[in-house]
Parts: C-alpha cells; structure tokens; sequence
C-alpha cells in the first residue's frame, strides 16, 4: 500500500487502523465476515476501470473480452455451486437486488408479502420506510409471540385473505432453518411468485450446512458477503422461465454498467465456496453458534425461539438489566462487536432495542471452534456486571485481543 502512504496519508491511516481493529477484535456481527487476500486483490483489480453496459456478448462499450470471461466465470460457477438455472452476478447489492425481483413481477400498487423488520425480517421485505413498503402494498408476517418461531397456519391464512403477487421467505434476524417446502405450498396455493432472500445463509447453504431453497423458489437473492465469505455485492438466482424477466429489471431496468472488481471477487469467493474446505467451515460456522448459544443461555441470557439452527443468534438482554443499545456499546469497549436489535413484540424503540444480534461467521473464519465459544460466552457474561466500568472494559479488551492475536484474520497481515 506504499502508493497509497504517498498519495494519502491520512486514508492510508485510516484503513490501517480498520485494520488493525478487525485483527484485534472479536467480530461477531452477523452480516459480517473476512474474506480471503484472494478476494481483495481481485476486489481491488484495474477491473474498477471498466465500464461495461449490457451483459456478455451483448455490451454496450467495446473492449470486454476479459469482462465477458470473468462475468462468465462468476455465473457458471454460481450455477454449479447451488445448483441454479440461471445466476445474474451484476446487481450492486442485496437491497436492489431484491427490489429487481419487484420489478419483474409486479407492478406499483400491487401486494407483496414478506417478514415484518421488528421480527425479523429486512426492510426491502415490505416494511413500511422502504420503496418497497410505499410503492407496493405491503403485508407482513411474524413469528409466534411465544416460541419465536414461524406459524404456517398464520401465514397461510394471512395469504390467503391477501393474495400476494410476490411472497418473499428469508430473513436478517432468524436464528432458525427455515421451511421452503412450506413456503412453496403457500405461494402456489394463492398464485405468487416465491422469492427467498437468503442473503444471511447463502455460505451455509453452499457449504450444505442449510437446506437450499433452490428447489422451492422461482427467485432466490443473496448478498455475496456474510457467510458466502465475499465481496459486497449481490447475485439473482432464479429458474429459466423467469431469466429474462430478471435479467431485464437488473439492466436496464434498475442500473447501469455494472461493478466489474465486484463480479471478479465474487467470482474468486465463489471457487473457494466449491471447495471441500468450505463445507467444512460452513459446518463449523453452526457448531459454534450452537455452542456459543448454549454458553448464553447457561449464563441466563433469554435466547429468542431458545436457540439457533443458523450462524446467528439473537436474545433479548432485558432480563438482565440491560438495554441492547447500551449492550453493545459495552462489549464494544471490551473488544466484541454486535448490533443492537428488536426482538420480536420488543416495546422499545428501534434505535435503543431489547436485544442483540450476533454472529460465528468471522469467527469461524478465523479458525475459532466449540470450546473458544465457551470463553467468549464467559466475556459475555462479564460485560454485564462492569458495563459502566470503563477500566474495566479495557481490561476486557486486553484480553480478548491476546486471545485474537492466536488466531490468523483471512486477508490481514499483521506485522
């Protein structure tokens, strides 16, 4: 990084110091990961030089006989890796993705039905200070008040009375496996078309760790970051009879020349993602959680539906004494990041919520297993007791960053 030293000292710092701090730190967010040397040298290519309207073999620039190879690459092997009729790489990320897939099916006005923010679910889902919640007439599902968990019956019968024209499954803040089959039946009863924003499981699913929603799905959007393990960006999966339509909302329905640095990581994520080496993690990412859960709820923290099945795991922190926003600005101080967040039926506000999200994707990565879990789990529960203590919490820190520095961070070299 020496042309940028020269050039710019003071974003040379600053990234330095970024990364320094991922090296330190325990990064438990849960849309949140490292991705590969690989990765960031191909993300940080000449290929940010290229534009490249159109799709392959049908461009609007001249010049693409490496653009053409790359984008090719990354859709052939999205295809291969989970399994798709079609794949679209060239979406900037998982927001306009979706909002392709609305393009494509519907028009303003038209109903959509998808899971409530507060539950769970993300905002391109319908919620109502989204385009999509303004543009679209918007219904939403929750989860069961008590277990935390999904009711079918609800949502069909929700379904039913509203007859979308675009369901959406999936979800930013739901710790367990969800029923696509389920989800299929319902669609096809009212006549809609399924999308499954898996954009939180997509590495667990390419890694087999997480049912596919492939079979059940008509369209199928992913970011390519979080637990896939890539760069920021987004792809479009859908079956062949829809491939038009969404190649059509993406370009030049929504947006321009698309990110070719972008599509080149993906690409380069999604090879290392067909590895055995990914299963392996993608399984790990679960234990862990899992363990990391269990830990949590030995300490008395209250877990929303008891548990995870995913990579994430979200509690409400109430019960002991605590808001999520004060929270995670304590465990901030000691070294560990999350976010704040609702939990479902939270009576507090969305910006100071009842709980925590968290996540084992980074960690993972970092080669953390079961019994690490164990420890973190402990500091969890520490924070508690000294969050006002900002002494304290430093020592925290020191430690948590002794107990990194054993621990390699995928693409960050540190001398």
């Amino acid at each position: 990084m020496r042309p940028l030293h020269e050039a710019d000292p003071r974003v040379f710092e600053l990234i330095k110091g970024e990364e320094r701090r991922e090296f330190d730190n325990l990064r438990m967010i849960a849309s949140e990961n490292y991705v590969s040397r690989a990765v960031l040298e191909a993300t940080g290519s000449v290929l940010t030089n290229k534009y490249s309207e159109g799709y392959i073999g049908r461009r609007y620039y001249e010049g693409q006989q490496f653009i053409d190879a790359i984008e090719g690459l990354a859709i052939e092997r999205a295809k291969k890796l989970f399994g798709a009729d079609h794949a679209n790489v060239q979406t900037y990320s998982g927001s306009p993705a979706n909002l392709a897939v609305y393009m494509a099916t519907m028009k303003p006005g038209d109903t959509v039905m998808g899971m409530a923010l507060p539950d769970g679910g993300h905002l391109t889902h319908g919620w109502k200070v989204s385009a999509t919640g303004q543009w679209f007439n918007a219904v939403q599902y929750g989860v069961d008040p008590e277990s935390g968990l999904l009711d079918f019956n609800v949502i069909r019968e929700l379904a039913l009375k509203h007859r979308p024209k675009l369901l959406i499954a999936g979800a930013t803040a739901y710790p367990r496996i969800i029923d696509f089959a389920a989800f299929r039946a319902i669609a096809d009863e009212v006549g809609a078309t399924l999308l499954v924003d898996m954009a939180h499981i997509a590495g667990l699913v390419a890694g087999k760790a997480h049912p596919s929603p492939i079979p059940y799905a008509d369209v199928v959007s992913t970011t390519t970051h979080k637990t896939l393990r890539g760069p920021r960006g987004a792809m479009l999966m859908c079956t062949e009879a829809m491939a038009k339509d969404i190649d059509k909302a993406v370009f030049p329905g929504l947006q321009g020349g698309p990110h070719n640095h972008t599509t080149a990581g993906i690409a380069v994520a999604l090879g290392e993602a067909l590895t055995p080496a990914f299963q392996d993690y993608a399984h790990q990412i679960v234990k862990n959680a899992q363990a990391l859960a269990k830990g949590l709820a030995g300490h008395g923290f209250r877990l929303i539906s008891g548990g995870t099945d995913n990579h994430l795991i979200l509690m409400d922190v109430t019960p002991r004494g605590m808001t999520g926003k004060a929270y995670s600005q304590a465990l901030d101080k000691a070294g560990i990041e999350c976010n704040y967040n609702t939990v479902p039926n939270d009576p507090r506000k969305p910006f100071d919520p009842s709980g925590i999200r968290l996540g084992t994707a980074g960690v993972t990565s970092r080669g953390m297993k079961e019994s690490d879990m164990v420890k973190i789990a402990d500091w969890f529960n520490q924070v508690v007791s000294i969050h006002d203590d900002e002494a304290a919490l430093a020592k925290v820190a020191g430690e948590v960053r002794e107990f990194c520095a054993a621990f390699p961070a995928p693409g960050i070299s540190i001398k």
